[in-house]
């Protein structure tokens, strides 16, 4: 089986571009790959530097996998900083990586042009993300498109550290979903918590009307046709509707006489039912958050033992191991 790796930020409550570009993949994946799924706290500090948020973010995080359908005993189940070996690993590859690799980091300017204050954490997030592959010898990362260059950049990484030690690393692939490659917000947006736009998965009700009644539509006179392909609106109803709905959506949309707010209404009931079953499953581990404590840690021992024969020959072939007995001269 093909090891298969991602993992999610607990930078917020999480949403519904969480579930289906990330969430809902990994949690098929289990079933047919070597899964190694994780909690990014460490990433999440460079937007989150609020030690109680935080935490509970995290907390949150893994109680919507477990809810969702990850199974703790078909895969690889941790928060990243319950394995210290990445922040090591970190270190040694930031000093196999150039200045230049980095200032081409797309996400980096994006996330600057739309306002948010740099840290050096930020700038240093594709190396983080390196050590978060490498470690493991991953070889299949799905991820979102505006994140494909990071697994490119964690290639020119580890093929850098090959070339000068040997091969080390295993080169691994980006997998992208274009039916999910970016999913709007309720502004027309890419959805993220970094722009406030999102629908959290576990939204209650009250909630989830309110931001699907204001998602950002045009203003094409009701009795005109629409075009679907252009319409955050109808972008968000294809994610949730049976595949027949969908074309009989987008006809309606094509043929004129159809209003935004019907197709909201509609939009709103889809939601709702489709995270039903899984919210009582989640309420269910709410109650027991020592257990879900417990599986993060027994997830984390296992993930460790994976990442200490990755750590051992690292630091033996650069150096960093210098207790080793050396050939006697003479």
């Amino acid at each position: 089986m093909a090891r298969i790796l991602s993992g999610i930020q607990p930078s917020g409550t999480l949403h519904i571009a969480n579930y289906f570009a990330m969430m809902k993949p990994m949690i098929e994946y289990q079933h047919d790959h070597d899964l190694f799924c994780f909690i990014v706290n460490y990433h999440a500090m460079t937007s989150n530097q609020e030690g109680e948020r935080l935490r509970n973010y995290t907390l949150e995080a893994a109680l919507d996998f477990l809810a969702l359908g990850l199974d703790p005993d078909k895969s690889h189940f941790w928060v990243q900083s319950d394995v210290p070996e990445v922040t090591e690993l970190t270190w040694i590859l930031s000093c196999h990586t150039s200045l230049g690799l980095l200032e081409r980091s797309h996400s980096y300017k994006d996330k600057v042009a739309h306002g948010i204050v740099p840290n050096t954490g930020l700038f240093t997030y594709p190396v983080l993300m390196a050590a978060d592959i490498l470690l493991y010898q991953a070889e299949i990362i799905p991820v979102g498109k505006d994140q494909k260059q990071h697994v490119e950049i964690t290639r020119d990484i580890a093929i850098r550290f090959n070339n000068r030690y040997g091969d080390i690393f295993t080169l691994p692939e980006p997998r992208i979903s274009d039916d999910v490659a970016v999913i709007p917000g309720i502004d027309g947006q890419k959805m993220s918590k970094s722009y406030g736009n999102t629908i959290e998965i576990f939204e209650d009700e009250k909630s989830l009307k309110k931001k699907v009644m204001r998602i950002v539509t045009d203003s094409t006179p009701v009795e005109e046709p629409k075009n679907p392909e252009t319409c955050s609106l109808f972008a968000l109803y294809r994610l949730f509707a049976e595949p027949q709905k969908v074309e009989n959506m987008r006809d309606r949309y094509l043929k004129g006489g159809l209003g935004y707010g019907e197709v909201k209404k509609e939009l709103l009931g889809l939601i709702w039912e489709y995270f039903a079953p899984f919210r009582k499953k989640r309420e269910e581990y709410s109650k027991d958050r020592g257990e879900v404590m417990r599986i993060l840690k027994k997830g984390a021992d296992r993930t460790r033992a994976v990442a200490a024969p990755t750590m051992e020959r690292v630091k033996e072939v650069t150096g960093l191991s210098y207790s080793r007995e050396q050939p006697q001269k003479g």
